[in-house]
């Protein structure tokens, strides 16, 4: 989990590490980042690191997917690079971002379904997809399926609504996307849940870009942002 502690300036040497571990060499512009990165750091070495700003410029010079994934009850916050993505026998597409410590969150079609490495995680979840839409596309039953003490499962039954709140576009690092903000509300097993996805409302496009869902009792809600596709 040390990686979720990273700041937006500790973003730019995650990605030397990340280089390296594929066998690719680093791009002059990536290797120019990293490097000041790497200054800044070590003149402040005997301090704590001021917030770094995360601008688009610095994610326009990498070469992979990123996302900004913050636990909220914990205040942490980590970029996370796809390792992974495949389809099953159920609509929509399956993808894996995983940090460099293998922390990992599982999304299909931008919601959540598992989480691995952060202690009592989201084994898995049903969730409502259709192809080619992003986000839930009805209400319905939702089950969870989390970790309990010591290897055990808890699985929590919810019933759940969707709303369509309308147009709400999202800002996300100096681009402001055209949004639908849709919203999930659930009631059972797990209390009260409410989920929210800011989906890409233009024609054709299904990119949940921003979105706030819960992952469980322990883990509580994970705020996600699409940095770079």
């Amino acid at each position: 989990m040390s990686m979720f502690r990273m700041t937006a300036a500790a973003l730019a040497a995650a990605l030397l590490l990340a280089g390296c571990s594929r066998g690719p060499e680093k791009t002059p512009a990536e290797l120019e980042v990293v490097q000041a990165v790497a200054e800044q750091f070590s003149r402040r070495r005997n301090a704590p690191p001021p917030p770094a700003e995360l601008t688009r410029a610095l994610l326009d010079k990498q070469t992979q997917a990123y996302i900004e994934v913050t636990i909220e009850n914990r205040d942490a916050k980590a970029y996370l690079t796809r390792a992974l993505e495949r389809r099953d026998s159920h609509p929509g597409t399956i993808e894996v971002w995983r940090t460099q410590d293998n922390v990992s969150i599982a999304l299909r079609q931008g919601m959540v379904i598992a989480t691995r490495g952060l202690g009592g995680g989201l084994l898995s979840a049903q969730v409502p997809t259709a192809e080619g839409a992003g986000g839930p596309v009805r209400g319905g039953a939702r089950r969870y399926t989390v970790r309990a003490d010591g290897n055990s499962q808890r699985r929590l039954n919810m019933a759940c609504s969707l709303h369509d709140l309308g147009p709400e576009p999202v800002e996300i690092v100096e681009i402001t996307h055209p949004a639908r903000r849709l919203q999930e509300r659930c009631e059972g097993a797990g209390g009260v849940v409410v989920n929210d996805y800011w989906v890409d409302s233009r024609p054709g496009r299904n990119q949940v870009w921003q979105s706030r869902q819960w992952a469980g009792p322990e883990t509580g809600y994970l705020r996600i942002r699409q940095l770079r596709l």
